[in-house]
Formats: structure tokens, sequence, C-alpha cells
């Protein structure tokens, strides 16, 4: 199991919300090219431990994280790290989709401008390039200069995929990716991912347990800020070690 690449690790975590410690001594390798889920019951600290991953907590006040975050074998931690540059590397979609209120290609070509392209072929071409690995493209080709806002909600949802996609990470973080949205638009979205991480890596945080035993390779389970388990996602469901995993599986409690 454990000969894949580790893509990042996290080693030993702390996270203090002001003093209050919301996770405790985490440490989770998250493998290239696989989808690794996160299952645990609300409050149990699966958003903070996945904001930790591209330094998105860094933007809630009085916060602090004890432990290391690694990103290949850079720890993005380290004070002389550029945290933009970490973002554009480990890209996230959010539970609710957020286009901006701009045009579909303007939503693509924003970010690509932000991190310094002004090649207006290479913009394009990676505003295409991303709408296509996003499932998009078909839909709305004809009409990339439509306010994103008009969009279906799981067509904001892949735009909001294809937004990341557009500058290249290397790692994709979904914070609950389809919460807000109806079964056949989360179908496609998990589809997307099973395609996506021929590419990109993949951390999926998730209330849905078919889910996660759907998409997932790894499935982490944490509980009150503990990880508890941490397996192949097959094992995880049929055969967990830990008593809490199980019942929490079978559905006990949640």
């Amino acid at each position: 199991m454990h000969n894949e690449q580790v893509r990042m690790r996290a080693e030993n975590v702390d996270f203090y919300y002001g003093e209050k410690k919301t996770l405790h001594q985490i440490t989770l390798p998250i493998y290239k090219n696989k989808v690794t889920s996160i299952i645990g019951p609300s409050g149990c600290g699966k958003s903070t431990f996945i904001r930790l991953l591209n330094r998105m907590n860094d933007l809630i006040p009085n916060t602090r994280l004890e432990g290391q975050v690694f990103l290949d074998d850079q720890n993005i931690y380290e004070s002389d790290v550029d945290v933009v540059n970490i973002r554009r590397k480990v890209g996230m979609v959010f539970q609710k989709p957020n286009p901006f209120p701009k045009s579909i290609y303007d939503n693509l070509s924003y970010g690509l401008k932000i991190n310094g392209a002004n090649d207006k072929h290479f913009i394009e071409d990676r505003v295409i390039t991303s709408l296509q690995e996003a499932a998009l493209w078909d839909e709305v080709k004809d009409r990339l200069s439509e306010n994103a806002l008009k969009l279906s909600g799981g067509q904001q949802q892949r735009l909001c995929i294809a937004r990341c996609l557009s500058v290249q990470p290397e790692v994709i973080l979904f914070d609950e990716p389809c919460a807000s949205l109806d079964p056949i638009s989360t179908r496609r979205i998990e589809e997307l991912i099973e395609k996506l991480k021929e590419k990109y890596t993949i951390v999926i945080v998730t209330h849905n347990m078919q889910q996660a035993a759907r998409v997932s390779d790894y499935t982490a389970f944490f509980y009150i800020g503990k990880l508890i388990e941490f397996d192949i996602t097959e094992k995880i469901f049929t055969v967990p070690k830990d008593k809490r995993t199980e019942e929490y599986v079978t559905g006990k409690f949640g």
C-alpha cells in the first residue's frame, strides 16, 4: 500500500484557534495521483485540516500551527515561503460555488493574470484547456462572454474547478464540493475527480460516506480533532481497525 509517492504530508500537526486546540498530533501522507478523502462528524477538524494544506487558515486571526506540512520536501510553513505560490500549487474548491461576478472567460483569465501571465494566446489556450479538463467546455464554448453567475449550480462548481486548474496546480483540495449540488451534478463532479487524479493529487473532505467510498483511494477518519485511522478506502469501509471508525462508517453516529 505505502510504496506510493508522497506528494504532501502533515507531521505532528497541532492547530489552535486562540487558546483552543482543534487538531491534535495529525500525521498523514497524501499520495501522488491518488484521491484521499477525509471523513468524520461535523466539527471534528476536517475543514480546518484541509485548509492547512494551502495555508488558508493564515487568513484567520489568532490561529497557529505547530508541527510541519510538506509539499514534496518543502515545509510550506517556513518563514521564507511564498504563500501565493503555495496556493497556486495547492488549489482549492469550496463547498459553495464562488465564481467571480464576471464573464466565464474572465473568471479563468483572472487567476492567470494575477500569476503573471500576459500572453493572449497562452491565456486563451489555458482557458480552453481548463474548461475541457473540468468537463465544461462543450456546455459553455459559445457563452464565454456571459456572466458566470448565469450558469447552473453544478456548472458554477465545475467553473470553479476549471479556475483552479487554469494555473496548473499540483494538488487540488475539495472542501465538500457537492454539498450544495443535486445528485446529477454530484455524479458529474465525482466522475471528474476520478479523471483529474490522472494528472493531479486530490484531497476531498466529504460528509457523504458513499461519496468517499466511490471516489477515494485512501480515507482518513477524523474524530474530535484527532486522526483515528488512515488506510486504503476499501479497508476503512469493510475492515476498519478502530471501533470508532466502524461505528461511524456503519452510521451508528455522525
